[in-house]
């Protein structure tokens, strides 16, 4: 089944601001989905008690990245009435779960305080016992939420969309009924926002679509199926001088499409499994897949204004639409990062590399970065530094330029899965159990 709509409104804002002036953090991997801020003082160096302006629990397993509006920050939680299976490290086969976790769920939307970190509203979302499986390394709230300052937008991909405003009132939801997904791994594609409307990409193993609603209202405005197995990438609006696109990675086919849904142009000749983000630097979109057991791991920076298919032909890396490609170069969880003209890559197993951003020419090999037994969550970037965050909770930082020079390491000692949030002189890492607000203590 198809989702079921209720009422009420609002108007939402893209996710689309320039780095540089945005004060708020309303989206995954924040404005234009990079990662990087340039906000100057930002922290360097952290432990749990060294520059944490405040950390406050986190009950339950829930891998959603926090977002942050003015003097709020939202968060999504799954919590279960009984103790799950211990989350093991790093990558390996066996994760998959054929059965739902048994234990009865409390799925809710928190709204912390910037500056304290103290609760301001908590909301019940549901409750009840999941009615799909997920990966042991899944979670079932790990889609990020979205705000345009007047809403907040929680999405389950499990359950559908709740909307709030900022004090917590419910205003409409969109209730979804679950699919079955590649070998019960459940959900993680977090929605997106343009222009009064709501983009659900829900990739699956009975009845993939691509849906618009209004946002306002919460009503189907248009509705597309897809071609796809399972899949695990947020989608995203790309604008440039030509036009407004919204780009929906998958296993069998990169597709874009206009506003109306209307299919603009493919790329065929991703990994068998995709979950990075997309997102544009320049004039340039940037796209990954990369699952470890695939020999083909391509990255492919793409122009704009490509109709069609624009797949490579066997034995090409360029054409008239991709500017560049490297066919087994990309990461398989974590998205890769545009920094100061290079593009970073986070391999899952601990290894970082570097290309020209413009041309995809290799600036440096992959390099290890450390001990840590794996990584997931991905890169971001600020203050000529770039910032890598494995499952233990350690932070490498790497100093950004054409030379890999690991500076040090700032220890947290937690499971750490989600991707951290950045704004306003503070940054914000959820681990398995806390919500940290660092900050530098001159602040």
């Amino acid at each position: 089944m198809r989702p079921s709509a209720t009422k009420l409104s609002c108007l939402i804002l893209p996710c689309l601001l320039s780095c540089a002036s945005a004060q708020n953090w309303p989206c995954f991997r924040g404005p234009g989905s990079t990662g990087v801020s340039l906000e100057k003082n930002l922290p360097s160096h952290w432990d749990q008690r060294k520059n944490v302006a405040w950390s406050a629990p986190m009950a339950g397993q829930s891998w959603s990245s926090p977002i942050i509006w003015e003097d709020r920050i939202f968060l999504t939680n799954a919590v279960s009435d009984g103790d799950g299976e211990e989350v093991r490290k790093g990558l390996y086969f066996g994760g998959e779960r054929r059965k739902p976790v048994p234990f009865k769920h409390r799925w809710t939307v928190t709204c912390l305080d910037f500056d304290t970190g103290e609760m301001k509203w908590e909301k019940l979302v549901h409750e009840g016992k999941p009615k799909m499986p997920i990966h042991i390394k899944n979670s079932y709230a790990s889609e990020t939420p979205v705000t345009d300052g007047k809403r907040v937008y929680a999405y389950f991909g499990n359950l559908g969309l709740f909307v709030y405003d900022m004090d917590g009132e419910k205003l409409w939801e969109r209730r979804v009924e679950p699919m079955r997904t590649r070998l019960g791994w459940g959900s993680a594609a977090s929605p997106i926002y343009h222009d009064g409307r709501v983009y659900i990409v829900n990739d699956n193993e009975e009845d993939s679509y691509l849906l618009a609603l209004d946002a306002q209202t919460g009503k189907t405005i248009w509705e597309v199926d897809r071609h796809e197995p399972s899949n695990w990438s947020t989608p995203f609006i790309w604008t440039t001088t030509e036009r407004t696109e919204l780009i929906t990675p998958g296993s069998r086919r990169v597709r874009s499409y206009d506003l109306e849904g209307k299919l603009l142009w493919e790329l065929k000749g991703m990994s068998s499994i995709t979950i990075a983000t997309p997102y544009a630097v320049g004039d340039l979109l940037y796209v990954t897949s990369g699952y470890v057991g695939d020999r083909r791991k391509p990255i492919y920076a793409i122009r704009p204004g490509a109709q069609g298919d624009i797949s490579l032909e066997s034995g090409e890396t360029s054409n008239a639409s991709i500017a560049w490609s490297q066919p087994r170069a990309a990461p398989y969880n974590p998205s890769t990062i545009v920094y100061e003209g290079r593009l970073y890559v986070l391999l899952d197993r601990g290894f970082l590399a570097c290309y020209d951003a413009k041309t995809g020419k290799q600036i440096y090999k992959k390099t290890r970065l450390g001990a840590g037994t794996g990584f997931t969550a991905s890169p971001w970037a600020y203050d000529g530094k770039i910032f890598c965050l494995d499952e233990e909770g350690q932070t490498e930082v790497i100093e950004a330029g054409n030379t890999f020079k690991r500076l040090h390491t700032n220890p947290l000692e937690e499971l750490s899965l989600a991707t951290p949030a950045i704004v306003r002189g503070s940054l914000f890492i959820r681990t398995a159990s806390r919500l940290y607000s660092i900050r530098n203590s001159s602040n």
